[in-house]
This record gives structure tokens, sequence and C-alpha cells, in this order.
């Protein structure tokens, strides 16, 4: 669960530079969304890992 909140902070942090980068055009902010994005990719591959290793245990 830890993961997963982890993760909805990432996403609500990149809320800001992502209308910053779509609407005005900040190349930096681009760069801070798409590190926020590569950070989410690698946390949601953890929620997934243990959601399968718990969905396995409780079998």
């Amino acid at each position: 669960m830890k993961s997963f909140e982890s993760l909805k902070a990432i996403i609500q942090g990149a809320e800001k530079d992502a209308l910053k980068f779509y609407l005005k055009g900040n190349k930096a902010a681009g760069t801070r969304l798409r590190n926020a994005m590569q950070q989410s990719k690698l946390l949601a591959q953890d929620v997934r890992k243990s959601v399968l290793a718990a969905k396995s245990k409780k079998k």
C-alpha cells in the first residue's frame, strides 16, 4: 500500500508540471514531467508485483 500511496503523490505532484508544459510550453517542466512519469512507471511495477505476491499467498 505504501508504493500505491507514493504513486498517487507523484502523479498529483506532476500535474502542475504537466500544465506548465502543455499549456505554456515550459521545457523544464517537460523534463520534470518525464522524470515523474519514469518514477511512476517503476512504482507501478512495484505495486503490480506486490499485488501478485499477495494474491499468490491467498491461494
